[in-house]
């Protein structure tokens, strides 16, 4: 079945993990054997090739790089300036990727609606489709910055990821949307980008849905009613975001999926991460809704973790079907189950897209 996944951070495994996407998973990983300057090497989940196996034709691809406070392993800069520079180079990876036939930038209605018919036709040569979404606004020196970053593709923002960032605050703080933040959403309003809600504070979260008049989803999160961590979604914000039409990605770090993962010492076996334990996230979305219309997948595999912090049966990003076959084993209709699959997040794009 075709697949969506609205979180991948692509360009941040080409440039800073030095990954070419484009080979065999096996090669990337021989590569980086003994390898321990950053977390997950040796062990990458996403390729070009694994996710075609996969069935994931289009998702959205991250640019990244902050230079919030505490400052991250990757991502993190020390100035604007440089934040901004990593991201226009990771623009021009994207760009060299679509060159050589690997992807395809998804920037209107009509490039996605012909993406998906080409996609149907030819599914074996077809580009992966990708929306350019940017993870944290650090980057953005001032909000002028968003006027060339719609205009070479970007849809979706972020304002937030770790920390004190300069215009959001992160999952990890607590606090009220800035003036800062609000000039940002002002011109994002004006521009017509999707708003991601993933990595606000509670409070700064709230704030946003009361002041953002534009679309808005939440790209990788799961369940807070089942892991109880800022990280996650409450009951209450669920609504909220349904509210708004918002869609929720399925997030397949482990910490994410089960309770009382201790970082650098808990392994999936140790804590029972499973993709049966990742599904109880989807079942409590749609059992809390009474619909399945505002869930579906954002993986976030490779997103500064591997195979040590996935669900056990995820060895590469193409295991991530299983969470389909696990919907069906549960009485999901095959209709819910192509929602959560791409539907969803496919629908919510071809209304909000220009």
């Amino acid at each position: 079945m075709f697949i969506f996944d609205a979180h991948l951070d692509l360009s941040l495994n080409a440039l800073e993990y030095n990954r070419n996407l484009r080979r065999p998973l096996n090669e990337l990983r021989e590569r980086e054997s003994g390898m321990n300057d950053l977390p997950g090497r040796g062990r990458g989940t996403v390729s070009f090739p694994e996710m075609r196996k996969a069935g994931i034709g289009l998702c959205v691809a991250t640019q990244i790089g902050g230079c919030m406070q505490p400052a991250g392993p990757v991502a993190s800069w020390a100035s604007p300036e440089q934040a901004w520079a990593m991201t226009q180079g990771q623009l021009a990876w994207y760009r060299a990727m679509e060159q050589c036939g690997e992807l395809r930038a998804i920037r209107t209605a009509i490039d996605l609606a012909q993406h998906l018919a080409d996609w149907e036709a030819h599914p074996d040569t077809a580009p992966i489709g990708y929306l350019l979404s940017l993870e944290g606004a650090d980057s953005l020196r001032t909000v002028a910055d968003l006027d060339t970053a719609y205009q070479y593709g970007l849809r979706a923002l972020g304002p937030a990821h770790y920390g004190i960032g300069r215009y959001a605050l992160g999952h990890d703080q607590s606090g009220p949307l800035s003036a800062a933040g609000k000039n940002l959403l002002r011109k994002m309003d004006r521009l017509g980008l999707i708003l991601d809600v993933t990595h606000l504070c509670e409070e700064t979260f709230w704030n946003v849905l009361d002041f953002y008049e534009g679309p808005v989803w939440a790209s990788h999160h799961n369940c807070r009613a089942r892991v109880d961590d800022p990280r996650q979604l409450s009951d209450e914000q669920i609504h909220a975001l349904a509210q708004r039409s918002a869609v929720i990605g399925l997030a397949l770090d482990a910490w994410m999926v089960v309770p009382g993962w201790i970082r650098g010492t808990s392994t999936p076996q140790s804590t029972g991460a499973t993709l049966e334990e990742a599904a109880h996230h989807i079942d409590h979305i749609c059992q809390l809704l009474g619909t399945a219309q505002h869930v579906g997948i954002g993986t976030d595999l490779d997103g500064g973790f591997g195979t040590e912090q996935c669900p056990m049966e995820v060895d590469s990003i193409a295991d991530v079907p299983r969470i389909l076959d696990i919907l069906r084993s549960r009485g999901y209709s095959e209709i819910a189950i192509e929602g959560v699959a791409h539907r969803n997040f496919i629908d919510l794009l071809r209304k909000v897209l220009p």
